[in-house]
């Protein structure tokens, strides 16, 4: 019996100094049968010559050069030359530990409805000193509605049983699965470095969209395919994500343009499938209201204040009882220097206004 073969994407730039380990991770799984697909968006670093000396002779290895197109555009490339029956994204400084695959294909042989599976991840800073077991919660906000896993899926499998030659790696973890299409509206909660698809999710999905980019593509896609079907979240962080370089999305520089992505990438399903989210009004409006004030505040701290004015209003309509908002408004019609000297108060304060909410009542089948 032939074993699937999967194949991982894996698009980078410049970043000859780690991307060796990353392609490692890869080639080192306990599930062998992939292909490594690295599409270098025109790299100057000598990423090419890496490749020529470490990874030629590997014929799981294709390495395609394209011109400096951007991530979208690599990412998309790898999605067409793919081969396999199942894809794996990997973005070029991120490590995987080498049981990801076998876990996840565990899973999606014991839940052949499932079209994607996605996982938590660890988080190293750039010392190499580990800040977090558990990272996923941290980075994306949208976790704060859901307390545990139960909250978001109604069903789930012990790892362990599924894949019992992970017993010590994966203990009493679990994998959930479900239908989180309405759930995904309120934030992203996948990490595209975790995930896993089956080629025929990926095929009805498409491709990642470049004019959201940045980061608004990662949602845009993974709201798709949570749009598709069924879904499933391993428990457990079979990646090691690595936190505060210089060339990821995570700068502060980039917040008011990932946030304005973030709004595009949800306006679709609002206009054009608004039957299909099954959420209570006043979760949709909080989650809006709370999107147009992040716009507002990355605006404010921007220096374009009549950006903030609009955006501030129109989370005003969604939610009229934020006093953060009313605290920011203020600063959006003083002088620059003024309004910095008003923020560096209120950014003392953020952390007595910050608030979260539990959905465990609101579970999907």
């Amino acid at each position: 019996m032939n074993e699937p073969l999967v194949s991982v994407i894996v698009p980078t730039y410049n970043r000859a100094y780690c991307l060796g380990a990353t392609l490692d991770s890869v080639l080192q799984q306990t599930y062998p049968h992939v292909e490594l697909i690295v599409i270098d968006d025109g790299s100057t670093d000598g990423t090419a010559e890496l490749i020529a000396r470490d990874y030629a002779q590997d014929k799981r290895v294709r390495y395609v050069r394209q011109a400096n197109a951007g991530v979208v555009a690599a990412r998309n490339h790898g999605l067409r030359l793919a081969q396999g029956d199942f894809v794996a994204l990997l973005d070029s400084d991120d490590v995987w530990h080498l049981w990801k695959l076998e876990a996840q294909l565990a899973v999606m042989r014991a839940r052949p409805e499932v079209g994607m599976v996605w996982t938590d991840m660890e988080a190293v800073n750039d010392a190499g000193e580990k800040i977090s077991t558990a990272y996923l919660r941290t980075m994306y906000s949208a976790y704060r509605w859901f307390s545990t896993p139960e909250a978001i899926f109604a069903r789930s499998l012990r790892c362990a049983d599924l894949a019992p030659t992970l017993q010590l790696q994966l203990g009493e973890r679990r994998a959930y699965y479900g239908d989180i299409f309405s759930l995904m509206m309120l934030g992203s909660l996948v990490h595209t470095s975790t995930v896993l698809l089956r080629r025929e999710c990926r095929e009805q999905v498409g491709f990642f969209r470049d004019e959201l980019a940045p980061s608004g593509e990662d949602y845009d896609f993974h709201l798709r395919t949570c749009r598709a079907g069924k879904v499933a979240y391993l428990d457990a962080s079979a990646i090691i994500y690595q936190v505060g370089r210089p060339d990821q999305l995570t700068r502060p520089e980039l917040k008011l343009t990932i946030a304005r992505h973030s709004l595009k990438a949800i306006e679709p399903f609002l206009e054009n499938e608004r039957h299909l989210i099954q959420l209570p009004k006043w979760m949709l409006r909080e989650t809006l209201a709370l999107t147009h004030y992040c716009i507002g505040e990355h605006a404010m701290n921007a220096g374009l204040h009549g950006e903030a004015l609009r955006s501030f209003f129109r989370s005003l309509r969604y939610d009229p009882w934020q006093f953060r908002v009313y605290a920011f408004l203020p600063m959006a019609l003083l002088p620059l220097s003024l309004a910095n000297g008003l923020r560096r108060i209120y950014r003392g304060l953020k952390g007595v206004l910050k608030k979260g909410v539990d959905v465990q009542s609101i579970q999907p089948s």
